[in-house]
């Protein structure tokens, strides 16, 4: 049964208090994991095996200070799903500056290989462990987001491609979902007013519609189980049809 795949694993999940994190820490509770979860955002879940923590991920010196206070239990860790990320208004080049997209790349990218870093030679340790970078078809194309979503996208899945290659023979899992058009507060300005923006977005989706989080939440599942366990370095595209046009 799934529920004992997850008895007794750690699960460390960014981006928890909304929308597709949120998704993933509730299907893993529900079968019997023990998550970690971390947010800027309040996190207001309570559950017996929910362990939560505020925390600016991008803030390299607060992450660094977490990760010291908490050691023992990043070594254990058995999954670590790094899905926080934020949007950038989806403006170009010249509407931006470099302090903005440092920014970008410091939740979206920087946050994630930090906390990779510190959680990996527990993996390597125990030749075990499954990691999922929340990508997004941003990181395939162009048009998913502005310069700097997309370059941090990019990015992320560059990290992901090459670690999956260089631990393939530790016995890790690691491989990035790239999502479409997901209602999550991180669109809720797509949805905002008449609601013009989400609507035109459904329409020009093959599927018509915007998926929910869950849907994100069991191709993660299945990423983590032991069904994958020959898939590596993959990218997951879950879009509704958007990039085969």
């Amino acid at each position: 049964m799934i529920e004992q795949v997850y008895n007794n694993k750690i699960i460390l999940i960014t981006g928890a208090a909304s929308g597709i994190g949120q998704a993933q820490m509730h299907t893993y509770l529900a079968l019997g994991a023990t998550v970690i979860a971390l947010d800027k955002q309040p996190i207001t879940d309570v559950h017996p095996q929910l362990t939560a923590f505020q925390i600016d991920l991008a803030d390299q010196a607060e992450v660094s200070a977490w990760l010291q206070a908490n050691d023992e239990t990043i070594a254990h860790v058995d999954v670590f799903l790094s899905t926080a990320g934020i949007l950038d208004a989806f403006v170009p080049a010249l509407k931006t500056d470099l302090s903005r997209i440092q920014q970008v790349m410091s939740t979206n990218v920087y946050a994630g290989v930090q906390l990779t870093l510190a959680l990996l030679p527990g993996m390597v340790e125990r030749q075990a462990g499954k990691i999922v970078y929340m990508a997004s078809i941003a990181g395939q194309i162009a048009g998913g987001g502005g310069a700097a979503y997309t370059m941090s996208k990019h990015a992320l899945i560059g990290w992901m491609k090459q670690l999956a290659l260089d631990y393939s023979g530790q016995g890790i899992n690691i491989n990035a979902i790239a999502p479409g058009a997901i209602e999550t507060p991180m669109n809720a300005t797509d949805f905002a007013g008449d609601g013009k923006m989400a609507q035109w977005v459904a329409q020009e989706t093959p599927m018509k519609r915007w998926a929910n989080p869950q849907e994100v939440a069991n191709l993660t599942l299945y990423l983590t189980s032991p069904q994958a366990s020959y898939v590596q370095g993959q990218v997951f595209t879950i879009d509704g049809g958007w990039t085969i046009k």
